[in-house]
């Protein structure tokens, strides 16, 4: 059957912007012409998905995602967070090796791919982890990993100390087309640190974290991103200074990219008044200054992408004293409303946000996508006008551990659309 998405305002960034028709057939795309310019075979059964008002998007990918499968499916499994990212609008995820085990072998990344297939929602790209255990005392074996389904390395949610390790892990990945995602972080200046450094922290009793924390490791990896010419990236930016940092490295033609969450561009430390543990994250949420800076930085590109970091955790690890409370929010089922409204507030366009959520991540990670003949038919359709309020308790996501809940919003995913297959239509 052929399948017909019309009228849409269709943006494929650097491509196509304009009222058109997608024709689909077996799972691609065949046609992609204006708007009532007709197309072959429309004599035939066709199924066609009225987009008129809406805006069409190749399929939006979150590079950053935790789905704590294997080892904690209480919190999230595979398929859950499959089909929490579907209902979100993405096509395809990156799911982040601290998992237990950890995903430092071919076997573990072999899992999580069959999990995926037999979820049969969105593409899952694995991230294999820099060392074995993420513990950063040796490097994993890149090339076996790749050939298992990595597409890139990383010790999120640990830091790697070594600056030894950390340059011939960029140069070992570097021979394999894998680009590194740092997590940068200085553990002995967090300390006991559980938020933002500042008066808030102050006030509230808890331990802060300094900017800095963060901000020396980006240095050092930018530096080290420059000795060796590897394809850095750098997760998850929230302070002034490392908006700053790789924005100068950047101008200087070092090969990074880099991301940010929306929590960090919408939220900030005031957030975690009436000790809201699910404003508690790593990094923490910063003061006003640093989200100006990360909305400079998406405004004028330092930032490339928009990454959910989603983190599930059910209510054992979230419902306890701040302190003991576990890092990290979910975020997929919310990202596209707090994206549009960067779009509504004029910091970036509607082009530029597509860019950020599907564009970049997939030229980063080097895969295929795009709204063009022959391509996967890897589609979002997004309604930028309707309005609701974030109901928590409906989410697909096993947890329900957001700052957003309750929130007013608008503008959301409507379809997404995998290899021609509608898996989520609201």
């Amino acid at each position: 059957m052929l399948m017909l998405i019309r009228g849409g305002r269709v943006i494929d960034p650097g491509k196509l912007d304009g009222i058109m028709d997608i024709l689909i057939e077996d799972g691609k795309i065949v046609e992609v012409r204006d708007q009532g310019s007709g197309f072959r075979g429309q004599g035939s059964e066709v199924k066609v998905i009225d987009a008129s008002g809406k805006i069409v998007t190749p399929g939006l990918i979150d590079m950053h995602v935790h789905f704590r499968e294997p080892g904690h499916e209480y919190k999230e499994t595979i398929k859950t967070g499959c089909k929490a990212a579907a209902f979100g609008g993405f096509t395809a995820v990156c799911t982040m090796p601290n998992t237990n085990p950890v995903n430092d072998n071919s076997q573990v990344t072999e899992y999580i791919l069959k999990k995926a297939g037999l979820a049969d929602m969105v593409r899952v790209y694995p991230i294999a982890a820099i060392s074995p255990g993420l513990k950063g005392k040796g490097l994993c074996e890149y090339g076996e990993l790749k050939e298992a389904g990595a597409v890139a390395v990383s010790d999120d949610g640990n830091p790697v100390t070594d600056s030894r390790l950390m340059r011939r892990a960029l140069e070992y990945a570097k021979g394999f087309g894998l680009p590194i995602i740092s997590h940068c972080e200085v553990l002995d200046l967090v300390a006991n640190g559980v938020m933002n450094e500042g008066a808030v922290a102050t006030r509230m009793g808890l331990g802060g974290i300094p900017n800095a924390a963060e901000s020396i490791m980006v240095m050092r990896d930018i530096a080290l991103c420059e000795l060796t010419e590897a394809a850095l990236h750098i997760a998850h930016v929230s302070t002034i200074e490392s908006v700053r940092a790789i924005r100068d490295a950047k101008n200087r033609g070092v090969c990074v990219t880099a991301e940010t969450a929306p929590h960090y561009f919408t939220l900030t430390e005031d957030a975690v008044e009436g000790y809201n543990t699910n404003a508690k994250m790593n990094p923490p949420l910063r003061s006003g200054h640093d989200r100006d800076a990360v909305l400079e930085g998406l405004s004028d590109g330092t930032i490339d992408v928009i990454a959910t970091d989603h983190a599930p955790h059910s209510s054992i690890e979230k419902d306890v004293e701040f302190d003991l409370a576990a890092n990290g929010i979910i975020g997929l089922e919310t990202s596209v409303a707090l994206g549009l409204k960067l779009v509504e507030n004029n910091v970036i366009t509607i082009t530029d946000l597509i860019a950020k959520m599907s564009t970049n991540p997939a030229r980063i990670l080097g895969l295929e996508q795009g709204i063009k003949k022959g391509k996967p038919a890897d589609i979002t359709i997004i309604d930028p006008d309707i309005t609701y309020k974030v109901d928590a308790a409906g989410f697909q996501s096993l947890s329900r551990n957001t700052p957003f809940d309750g929130w007013d919003m608008k503008g959301r995913a409507v379809l997404t659309m995998v290899g021609g297959k509608v898996v989520f239509e609201r």
